[in-house]
């Protein structure tokens, strides 16, 4: 679909020079194995779009540059090639590409590598951000939102709660932190977020909720891990949002003009 300028590709493009500050900052802290875990997730996730294009004329995504610095940023550390090799292609073949690409799958293909990855390889260690990589989240989430890449309503609605919750004590800082950059590179996602305006606050109150729950009660489970599984619950449950704002609607509506 696209309405002028405006289609898939240069929604992507947009997000992606939304996620620039956050990039920068991270290759600046990280140097150069920032830039090697993002190689690797980028030539992998671009080898699998090519074999798609080439099996079923299915058009590859510059999305796939996000996809990349997700599964770079968050990925668990010392997995070695093979294991990311095997979780990238998981969550790019399985998140996105069986869906018909980027624009209709359910889940973001990176929530679906990390997940698998977390899950698969418990042992692994997580990523520990430095403050200014996690604080670049705030300028990232002010573009996306400014330029209507990110949906307002998700972005406001958990940093609301996360603060809220952050300043009642209920969620230590590391794990803010880490929302936050989950919270830019996979629960704002145009494409896996809540549809409606009532489901889109919904959602990201519901990820904040989740990842307050998640540091009250998992114990040892690192801040990253946290976001990540908060991230996949709520877009797992992001139909049922917009299920939940549409039957509002539609209630409101017959109470107002009557059934027709």
């Amino acid at each position: 679909m696209s309405r002028g300028l405006w289609n898939r590709e240069t929604v992507a493009l947009v997000l992606i020079a939304s996620l620039m500050p956050l990039a920068l900052f991270w290759v600046w802290i990280e140097g150069i194995g920032a830039l090697a875990r993002f190689g690797l997730a980028l030539l992998v996730a671009a080898g699998w779009h090519l074999a798609f294009m080439l099996l079923r004329a299915q058009p590859p995504s510059l999305s796939v540059l996000t996809t990349a610095l997700a599964i770079g940023m968050l990925a668990p550390e010392e997995l070695g090639v093979f294991r990311m090799v095997l979780g990238i292609s998981f969550g790019v073949v399985m998140g996105e590409l069986v869906f018909g690409g980027w624009g209709r799958n359910v889940v973001h293909p990176s929530t679906v590598a990390l997940s698998f990855l977390g899950f698969g390889f418990p042992a692994f260690a997580w990523p520990v951000f430095e403050a200014p990589v996690a604080w670049a989240a705030v300028p990232a989430l002010l573009i996306g939102v400014a330029f209507g890449v990110m949906p307002a309503g998700v972005v406001l609605s958990a940093a609301l709660v996360g603060a809220g919750a952050a300043a009642a004590g209920m969620l230590p800082e590391p794990a803010l932190l880490a929302g936050g950059v989950v919270l830019a590179l996979l629960v704002a996602d145009p494409v896996t977020s809540p549809a409606t305006m009532l489901g889109r606050w919904i959602g990201g109150a519901f990820f904040a909720l989740l990842l307050v729950f998640f540091a009250a009660g998992w114990t040892g489970a690192a801040p990253v891990q946290i976001a990540v599984a908060a991230a996949l619950l709520a877009s797992l449950a992001a139909p049922l949002f917009d299920e939940i704002a549409i039957a509002l609607w539609v209630a409101l509506r017959r109470r107002r003009h009557g059934r027709t």
